[in-house]
């Protein structure tokens, strides 16, 4: 079918995106049209990016915090973004409840791809946190695939059995990457219909972060112990953490679409792909390190609910406050229950 696209009328859209989106028609075939957002009487075309220039349409971009909301923010920021004027502020409070996050239930059915440029305000640290949470019926009821960090370095979380990708072994850790602090960053990643989990970091694979069906990575033995194939029905940016952890993340030009679309722009898809099998932590405003901690036993602390409480390589709490008690989930992962 013919869709009515961008126009130069649209308010507040630099020259540069005015651009890209002003074919006058496209052709819809598999991908549905991304989701912008305009006037609702405009009809964008696929992969056009959510700049939030006009504003954040609530409606269109609802709060997402599940069970509770202790302390967690969202709003629009003007006074950083990675283009344009505006983008959108999450501010995450320590513990499960201090939780928030901000998005969208519309995205494709099968396979999508979500492009995002994101700032962090604080490096990650040892402890679970999410930035990404996608409510995920494969896994049941309530259950959700979250992407975030642990052991300071990117990773995936099944909520459904608490699987990681990658292991968080010391060969899993070096196998994913640090995220860089205090600048835009362009995240990238693909959940295949066949179960298939991709990621780019600033358009480079990340080989941890990588699990398809078929192709062998001895870094996802968690992952891959599961025949479940996510299939998420949303799609939530913000901040929930498992511990103390507090952090400030920006979202940007953010694309959901069924086919990637890269760093580029929001109308090329991507030339190619590097795909990173070993990492060193760039820059960043907090120094962190992929080298696995000695583990060590803290005394004169209690982790709370859903904090992590032991595996190695942790030196934090490992002892759980009342009347919640460490539960071991394998040889790197323990947790407040």
């Amino acid at each position: 079918m013919n869709v009515p696209v961008c126009t130069e009328r649209i308010p507040h859209v630099r020259e540069s995106r005015q651009r890209e989106c002003r074919t006058s028609s496209l052709m819809f075939q598999s991908s549905p049209p991304c989701v912008r957002l305009l006037p609702s009487s405009l009809s964008p075309p696929p992969r056009c990016p959510i700049d939030f220039e006009s504003g954040w349409d609530q409606t269109a971009w609802p709060i997402y915090a599940p069970d509770c909301n202790q302390g967690g923010k969202v709003s629009l920021d003007s006074t950083t973004a990675h283009s344009g004027k505006n983008s959108i502020r999450v501010d995450g409070a320590g513990g499960y409840c201090g939780h928030v996050f901000f998005g969208t239930n519309k995205v494709p059915s099968g396979d999508f791809y979500v492009r995002t440029y994101l700032k962090a305000s604080k490096a990650l640290t040892s402890s679970h946190v999410s930035f990404i949470t996608m409510p995920d019926p494969a896994q049941g009821t309530n259950k959700h695939l979250r992407i975030g960090g642990q052991n300071s370095i990117l990773m995936y979380n099944r909520e459904s059995d608490d699987a990681t990708l990658p292991d968080l072994s010391p060969q899993g850790v070096a196998a994913s990457t640090a995220l860089p602090t205090g600048s835009w960053q362009c995240f990238e990643y693909h959940v295949g219909s066949d179960g298939s989990i991709e990621t780019w970091l600033n358009g480079q694979a990340i080989a941890g972060l990588t699990s398809i069906p078929g192709q062998s990575n001895p870094n996802a033995g968690q992952w891959q112990r599961s025949s479940i194939k996510p299939k998420p029905s949303a799609v939530y940016f913000g901040w929930e953490s498992y511990g103390g952890d507090t952090n400030t993340f920006w979202y940007d030009d953010i694309v959901i679409s069924s086919s990637r679309v890269g760093c580029s722009g929001g109308t090329n898809p991507p030339a190619s792909t590097t795909l990173v099998t070993s990492v060193t932590p760039g820059p960043s405003s907090t120094a962190t390190s992929l080298a696995p901690a000695t583990s060590t036993t803290s005394s004169g602390c209690a982790a709370a609910q859903w904090s992590q409480c032991g595996g190695i390589g942790f030196n934090g709490c490992t002892t759980c406050a009342s009347p919640y008690t460490c539960k071991f989930s394998n040889d790197y992962y323990s947790q407040c229950l």
